[in-house]
């Protein structure tokens, strides 16, 4: 080869290598937020440090990242703290990701939903919700105990409906500033009360998000609260029903209903298609296993359960829970109204520690209170989504049938009205997926061949970024779907239609109308 050849062929090589190196960043983490920080001033936020991640550390982290610890204001004297997963440049897909609280009364950071998206790339910000923890009993209430969040109205207000609109827009400067533009999407992650979050953002601030996503929401948090009322007040003494039998009738129910979808797998595709008589569970009944039947008081207490609350006039309060899902009830007995519907009505509604939840009379007016005291500061239940609509949002939601805490039913309930709302199917833009054995945010211990890892990312992104309606979400065990147990979930109305195959392998099923 001649030398001009030679010389030509390596400045080719060098050009060419040049332009496949990968991009740095373009800012120091360890430094980012001493110099940075008056770069959020403006939006009332701090930086308080910034800290460099290797990859594999014991957050669990697959790759490097650079974490920011920062505050914003509120409220007047209010602090939110949040903080911020940024990955380096070659990892980052030029996305924004904002996870939920950590559910039940928040006041900590959900690090572990920000690992794991920082883990598929997002540039990735979660906050405590406006209130720490460590200051309200350690998040979880307890009859008689102050919680000081809940007198405090803009902390209240806060917490569902406005904690992750407060720390997005410095949360965005900052990504901007760090990777010197701006995120090319932004989402929305979150369960439980980070669903309710979701509804909220939706409702109350349609411009922040392209797609957001809600697991086992809580949206309409002051009559969830009710609902576990009413479950506790109905099951006390004699009404109280033991695990053992909460999990005969399940047996019994998954008896005569799990073939309804074509499959026996243990689970209940569709428990609204469920006609299974809890009367024929009665010790009374000539079939009755008198080890596991019901007495006269627990008979009546699990039907309330089904019924769900209502008034002493006879108004729905909020739905009842479904057949299958019996064997989560425990909870339902006292464990959940005692760490949270009593607190709220003690500290928020009555404003007295003292007050005794067997006296709630479910009168109208008594209901009205809870909406005027509480529900006004935390609800996200409007049907007019107009403006979230507007600009272009996706809605994701999921449920599981089996949910300890949300009725089930809840979700579909709110569907409706959206979609009664505007007079017509709103699935172009919200999706709700019904899952089958599915817990609360995740599997449920009762069902554990119901896969509890949902793909919503992967659904979502491609939902806003490429216009695909989602068609359904791979649910896996967590080892993957080629490796472990997964599943189809649907958008309701659709359930599964089993094709033959594997009974645990997403390929043996389709989505239908049923």
């Amino acid at each position: 080869m001649k030398l001009s050849s030679l010389v030509a062929l390596v400045g080719f090589l060098a050009s060419l290598a040049h332009t496949l190196v990968l991009p740095e960043l373009t800012q120091n983490c360890t430094t980012f937020a001493q110099v940075f920080t008056g770069s959020v001033a403006s939006q009332s936020a701090t930086l308080i440090n910034s800290t460099l991640i290797l990859p594999n550390s014991a957050a669990g982290n697959n790759y490097t990242f650079c974490k920011i610890f920062a505050q914003v204001r509120y409220g007047g004297n209010d602090t939110l703290n949040f903080q911020l997963y940024l990955p380096d440049v070659p990892v980052w897909t030029g996305r924004f990701m904002a996870v939920g609280s950590n559910g039940g009364m928040a006041g900590t950071i959900d690090t572990q939903n920000m690992i794991k998206q920082l883990n598929l790339g997002f540039a990735v910000a979660g906050g405590d919700a406006g209130h720490l923890a460590s200051l309200n009993h350690n998040g979880v209430g307890a009859p008689g105990v102050y919680l000081p969040y809940l007198h405090s109205p803009s902390q209240l207000k806060a917490w569902i409906h406005n904690a992750i609109s407060t720390f997005t827009p410095p949360a965005r400067s900052v990504i901007e500033k760090y990777y010197g533009h701006s995120a090319t999407h932004s989402y929305y992650n979150g369960c439980s009360t980070g669903g309710a979050q979701g509804f909220a953002l939706a409702e109350f601030h349609p411009d922040l998000f392209d797609g957001i996503y809600a697991g086992s929401p809580g949206n309409w948090y002051s009559h969830l609260l009710l609902s576990v009322l009413w479950n506790t007040q109905n099951t006390l003494n004699e009404s109280f029903i033991p695990q053992a039998t909460l999990d005969a009738i399940t047996a019994a129910v998954l008896e005569e209903c799990d073939l309804l979808d074509g499959v026996e797998d243990g689970l209940i595709e569709n428990p609204l298609k469920c006609a299974f008589d809890i009367d024929s569970m009665a010790c009374s009944a000539k079939s009755a296993n008198l080890s596991v039947c019901l007495t006269e008081h627990q008979l009546k207490a699990a039907k309330s359960f089904y019924t769900g609350p209502s008034t002493t006039t006879g108004s729905k309060v909020y739905p009842g829970f479904s057949l299958g899902s019996e064997t989560s009830w425990l909870l339902q007995q006292g464990p959940l109204a005692n760490a949270f519907s009593i607190p709220y009505l003690q500290n928020t509604v009555f404003n007295n520690l003292s007050y005794d939840f067997r006296s709630f009379d479910w009168s109208p007016d008594l209901i009205h209170s809870v909406d005027f005291r509480l529900g006004s500061f935390i609800d996200g239940i409007s049907p007019d989504l107009s403006s979230f609509k507007l600009h272009g949002g996706k809605f994701l939601v999921t449920q599981g049938w089996a949910d300890p805490i949300n009725a089930a039913i809840w979700p579909i309930e709110h569907l409706q009205d959206i979609e009664s709302f505007f007079g017509r199917d709103v699935s172009d833009w919200f999706n709700l997926f019904m899952i089958p054995g599915g817990g609360h945010c995740g599997p449920a211990a009762a069902f554990p061949q119901a896969p509890g890892t949902y793909h919503v990312e992967e659904a979502l992104i491609k939902w806003v970024e490429r216009g695909q309606k989602p068609n359904g979400v791979l649910s896996t065990d967590g080892k993957g779907e080629m490796v472990g147990t997964s599943r189809l979930l649907c958008p309701w109305p659709q359930t599964t239609t089993f094709l033959g195959g594997e009974v645990g392998n997403v390929g043996s099923y389709v989505c239908e109308h049923s």
